[in-house]
């Protein structure tokens, strides 16, 4: 689907919800894509980009970053501590922060670098024991902590269920950031970023639905 028809999606489901366009980021999830697809998006000019792994983005955005001004870098994917400064130093934001080791060592790399990607916190609403993510009832206290250490915490991020309808999911994460006091949400993907952007969405992550599907190194 061209990325001009997500946007419009984007906008009537925005409209029907009350929202400004504007006030929604979309994250077009390039991993595991070819490079001529990802700068077909880049030549129409969408510049807001996610990634799930480290070294994968830093082979190809650097690149990419070469050629092309303005791009910003999500890290969407599970991060190991030992990963966390080259994330930190490749991207703009990381939606998985999801464990207290994982936020100490973002704190003592913030202050060595000087700077620090926006960070969201990890929800595993579904508790599914395969996914990454703080339980929801862990979540409180675990924001409190994330925020102790000074670092730019803006909202939660949630995968549901694949067999769940997401909107509970959406709900669930929308009430646990409003009791916190977070604006940002990143949740919705390809198939149900609409129901998301109803519930609340500020950030959304679309991947097949704007590069088609995913094409795994050989």
């Amino acid at each position: 689907m061209p990325l001009a028809d997500i946007q419009d999606k984007m906008r009537d489901a925005c409209d029907a919800a009350g929202r400004d366009y504007d006030d929604v980021t979309l994250i077009a999830v390039s991993k595991v894509q070819p490079d001529e697809r990802v700068a077909v998006v880049l030549d129409e000019g969408h510049r807001i980009f996610g990634e799930n792994k480290v070294q994968e983005a830093a082979g190809k955005w650097p690149r990419f970053r070469a050629q092309y001004d303005g791009i910003k870098l999500h890290m969407i994917g599970p991060l190991q501590t030992n990963k966390a400064r080259q994330a930190m130093e490749l991207a703009q934001a990381i939606h998985t922060v999801d464990r207290p080791k994982l936020a100490t060592t973002i704190a003592r790399l913030a202050q060595d670098i000087g700077s620090c990607p926006d960070l969201f916190v990890q929800v595993n609403t579904g508790e599914e024991p395969q996914k990454a993510g703080v339980l929801p009832a862990d979540a409180d206290a675990f924001v409190a902590e994330v925020r102790a250490l000074d670092l730019p915490l803006k909202g939660l991020m949630c995968i549901p269920p694949v067999d769940e309808e997401p909107a509970l999911h959406f709900a669930l994460l929308a009430k646990i950031a409003a009791r916190n006091g977070l604006s940002g949400l990143s949740m919705g993907m390809s198939s149900d970023f609409e129901r998301a952007i109803a519930l609340g969405a500020t950030h959304i992550r679309v991947g097949s639905a704007i590069f088609g599907d995913r094409v795994p190194a050989q």
